[in-house]
């Protein structure tokens, strides 16, 4: 049987990015075993990835981006020997709908795959001087392009379905949830109860307002309760008065890190953007065992039970009663931590996950 050849045009170097490795990138040896054979052409060489958010090495970001245009340049002599070519985020990040209106003309089937609301082409999220710099040169409607033309599209919240099968051109969309291994995130063996309660939160730079909306939480929270707060990320963060710990986030690490926590937290901003999100730091700490507090909005809703493997909370009010709760409650972290990796092994393992991918491939 002729094995069906499959190109992903995707930003970032295999095996590096979150947003790749713990999305799709996990099922490639699924689909090898279902006969397709995968070629992977990244934007970014590891170069560009290594220093793309540091403010310092523009010379390398522009070589690098140079680099990255004359690849895609390249790709489209290729694309008509591939039977479906699997595009995340976009082609190229910036300028027009040009290269992605290339590459839909000149490929057989077209799979597209996005993260967040980035389809919004009018939201301001909270982003830091650079990166609303950056915004200006972005291509506005690259998503929303891709999402009309593509043979089919795969979202990563439900809240989007709908808009993208009204503008796909064949009312193509599945969400397919975020997905984690679960025999290598895993709950510790040796995990035992710390003297002081470690609440903990993992993220990166562009996620970091979420955190500082809790500040008020943590300072009302001390007042009550002693516990330690842990951060697992890649930037520097103060907090006057608070007992805290910043760990550098590493690929090598990022389970016996994790695994570090006592109580998980999951805070968002209830708004067009949130509800792109597909609760993947929930997952993060359902896998591993941890109990959590979220903000009661968008997938987190459908991936958290309320009182069952954690809180959904509103308000900091509830924020600090949640918390508090947890902290006080050895017994009941236990119940909900244990309660959560169930869940997560029934609905968002890669076992689980898997024949989500495969069934989209298939019909095309």
């Amino acid at each position: 049987m002729k094995k069906k050849k499959i190109l992903v045009l995707c930003p970032y170097p295999k095996g590096e990015a979150a947003g790749q490795r713990l999305k799709y990138e996990q099922y490639f040896n699924d689909w090898e075993k279902e006969g397709y054979e995968i070629t992977i052409s990244s934007f970014s060489d590891i170069n560009l990835w290594r220093y793309l958010y540091s403010p310092k090495n523009n010379f390398i970001k522009i070589l690098g981006t140079l680099r990255g245009y004359i690849i895609r340049i390249r790709d489209l002599f290729y694309l008509k020997k591939y039977d479906l070519i699997y595009i995340f985020m976009w082609v190229t990040p910036f300028g027009t709908t040009l290269f992605e209106r290339l590459v839909r003309f000149l490929s057989k089937k077209v799979i597209y795959d996005f993260d967040d609301a980035v389809h919004l082409t009018n939201h301001v999220q909270n982003r830091s001087l650079v990166q609303k710099v950056i915004g200006l040169f972005r291509g506005k409607n690259k998503t929303n392009y891709l999402i009309k033309s593509s043979d089919h599209v795969i979202v990563s919240s439900p809240f989007h379905v709908d808009f993208c099968k009204e503008k796909n051109r064949k009312s193509n969309c599945t969400y397919i949830p975020c997905s984690l291994d679960g025999s290598r995130f895993v709950p510790s063996k040796t995990k035992h109860q710390n003297d002081i309660p470690v609440i903990g939160w993992t993220g990166t730079f562009s996620s970091k307002f979420y955190l500082d909306s809790l500040m008020k939480v943590f300072l009302e929270l001390k007042k009550r309760c002693d516990f330690k707060l842990l951060i697992i990320g890649n930037f520097d963060f103060t907090l006057p008065n608070i007992n805290l710990e910043v760990i550098k986030w590493t690929k090598k690490n990022e389970v016996q890190d994790l695994q570090l926590i006592d109580i998980g937290i999951y805070p968002l901003l209830p708004d067009e953007w949130g509800l792109g999100k597909g609760a993947l730091k929930a997952i993060h700490y359902m896998a591993i065992g941890i109990p959590l507090v979220a903000t009661d909005f968008g997938t987190t809703s459908l991936v958290v039970k309320d009182k069952v493997n954690g809180f959904l909370v509103k308000s900091e009010k509830e924020w600090v009663e949640a918390l508090e709760n947890l902290i006080k409650d050895i017994k009941k972290r236990k119940e909900f931590g244990e309660k959560g990796r169930e869940i997560f092994e029934f609905n968002y393992s890669t076992n689980v996950v898997k024949n989500k991918y495969l069934s989209v491939l298939n019909s095309l």
